[in-house]
């Protein structure tokens, strides 16, 4: 069957983003008027470090012209997302991305004459106007970076340059998603299909092993005849921030990235180093996986196959939504009012259509509703992601209805702890109410994968980026052949003795976006784990505990993103947070293993 055409969706499932701009012409206008104002904000270089009047006038002027290009942002990116073969809303897309660009270079000032005022004179700046107060933790983001910032000129320099240096993930992108195509393979309808991203997703699930399997070969077989080429690509984004991170002085690019979100890298080696110490259960399942399959070798290709079958839980969309707030029940009133919003006022944009972007997400910005883009399914996997991005957006309700706009987003780092907390809620409201032992069991199978696809493989894949950035920084060349041996050595590690050692799963790397990302998936890891003590807290904990995680979602980008985490009740410095996540694995595992042997 086909999907439908953008103008075949019926209007009650499409995002309403006449609420974003009234129309083309208001955008237009809008957009000339943010244009105009980023050239202006060039008269104020040499004027932040006058007085504390001047300073506030500043800071506060280029955040006026920044909330309002996230705005001009978000209707753009947002209207060619639902239908990207439109030329006129791609048009859209590249003209705002330019103007952001614009932004960054316009004000790179900033920062660097905020630090050339000297310690003593900026305390003096602070008492002499009283309105700098709210930027209290703005600024000393900024001065606690002095070490690592460079002079204004430089600056720009940088930033300019920052084309230049992106050409390799762009060379990837368009490499990956535009000129390499899939070979053909066999579906569950025994018919032969070109493979793409959306079916490999599909296929590599199917029950037949022959289809998946012949969906892993192809996949493969396409990455390896580019992986001399995609080899160059992740070397030359590597390099990048190897770059960006010596010419700053940092120790290395890793320490930059995690101290632009103000997370010591403690957290990132408590996180790796638990991990490590807990893979015994990630083998305990790969073992239990192998067993239910019947296979006497268990090949990556098996790794994502239900192991109880299709789930007898469905839901369309309607029913989806009143599931979902039967499960956040336990975050209360005030919380469900705001799921009630998102579910009824057209902030979701529903179903498949054609040329519409994969996947899922939340957007918009400060000014307007969070919005929540879908690709809906009748199953399971569709509620848990419609949690999870309600997740994020009650989340972006709170914190810009609460904090001001300098304050008025989160920090990365915590970006999918409210998400998957969502998600962990439902799984324990799931596991509740569900009685009958093999929709039980494939709630319990669920949770399991989620973990292992979160928690160890985001690891997994953090040890590997960690890797690439050190073997570059020392010189070591980055070949496909070097990537291949780490990361096959990597994987055997990780899903331990009951998988077949080697195959085509060392390529993997090839195919990862994250790893572009600088030094981001370790977060998704960090995440989940916090997000399952989270859920333990709202579920089973206090009311202070529930309005303790309130708070967290309130906070934004307020504090230091470990420091609002503690506030939450969890402390990502150190590893009981992660234990607690494992201790909830192994009890669970224990649960499925019981019931696979019941039934």
């Amino acid at each position: 069957m086909a999907l439908p055409t953008r103008n075949q969706v019926s209007e009650d499932l499409k995002w309403d983003l006449s609420r974003v701009f009234e129309n083309d012409d208001a955008w237009e206008k809008e957009y000339d008027n943010v244009a105009n104002d980023i050239k202006d904000l060039a008269n104020l270089k040499g004027t932040l470090s006058k007085s504390g009047k001047d300073l506030y006038e500043g800071i506060s002027a280029m955040l006026e012209v920044s909330r309002r290009l996230e705005k001009v942002y978000v209707y753009a990116t947002m209207s060619s997302d639902v239908d990207t073969s439109n030329s006129h809303y791609l048009g859209y897309a590249a003209k705002v991305q330019s103007l952001a660009s614009q932004f960054s270079a316009a004000t790179a000032f900033v920062d660097p004459e905020i630090l050339s005022i000297p310690k003593e004179k900026l305390t003096q700046f602070i008492k002499d106007e009283p309105r700098l107060d709210q930027y209290h933790h703005r600024l000393e983001l900024v001065t606690r970076r002095r070490p690592y910032t460079l002079s204004a000129d430089q600056e720009k320099l940088v930033a300019d340059a920052s084309d230049a240096l992106g050409v390799s993930s762009n060379t990837f992108n368009v490499l990956t998603n535009s000129d390499m195509q899939y070979g053909f393979t066999q579906d569950d309808n025994g018919e032969m299909v070109q493979l793409s991203d959306g079916l490999y997703s599909l296929l590599i699930q199917s029950q037949n092993r022959e289809v998946r399997k012949g969906a892993f070969e192809a996949m493969y077989d396409t990455y390896g005849q580019f992986e001399n080429s995609l080899a160059s690509t992740l070397s030359g984004v590597t390099k990048a921030h190897n770059y960006n991170a010596k010419v700053h002085k940092y120790e290395s690019a890793r320490q930059a990235a995690l101290d632009a979100n103000g997370v010591p890298t403690i957290v990132y080696d408590t996180l790796i180093k638990e991990v490590d110490s807990h893979l015994n259960l990630l083998h305990r399942y790969v073992a239990l996986r192998k067993k239910i399959l019947g296979l006497k070798d268990l090949q990556m290709y098996d790794m994502y196959v239900p192991l109880t079958g299709k789930p007898s839980l469905s839901y369309n969309f309607e029913q989806a939504k009143q599931e979902a707030k039967k499960a956040l029940v336990p975050l209360g009133e005030d919380y469900l009012k705001h799921v009630d919003y998102i579910f009824n006022n057209r902030v979701i944009d529903v179903v498949e259509s054609q040329n519409k972007v994969t996947g899922a997400y939340s957007g918009g910005s400060y000014d307007t509703d969070p919005y929540e883009l879908l690709n809906w399914e009748d199953n399971i996997d569709s509620l848990y992601t419609l949690v999870h991005e309600t997740g994020h957006s009650v989340h972006s309700w709170y914190t810009r209805n609460t904090q001001p706009y300098v304050y008025g987003d989160y920090p990365i780092f915590v970006a999918e702890i409210a998400s998957t907390t969502n998600e962990n809620i439902l799984t324990e409201y799931f596991l509740d109410h569900v009685t009958d032992p093999k929709t039980r069991a494939f709630v319990l199978n669920y949770y399991l994968d989620s973990f292992k696809g979160t928690l160890f493989r985001q690891t997994q894949f953090a040890e590997f980026e960690q890797f690439i950035h050190e073997a570059d920084a020392q010189g070591q060349p980055l070949t496909a052949d070097i990537l291949d041996k780490f990361y096959g050595d990597l994987n055997q590690r990780y899903y331990g003795p009951s998988v077949e050692e080697g195959g085509d799963i060392a390529k993997e790397w090839a195919r990862i976006p994250h790893f572009y990302y600088n030094f981001y998936v370790y977060q998704y890891a960090t995440g989940f784990a916090a997000a399952t003590a989270l859920a333990n807290n709202v579920v089973h904990g206090t009311d202070a505990q529930r309005q303790a995680y309130i708070g967290f979602l309130k906070a934004g980008s307020s504090d230091y993103p470990t420091e609002i985490m503690k506030k939450a009740g969890v402390d990502m410095t150190k590893p009981a947070y992660l234990e607690e996540a494992f201790k909830t694995f192994e009890e669970r595992l224990n649960e499925f293993e019981k019931l696979i042997d019941e039934l």
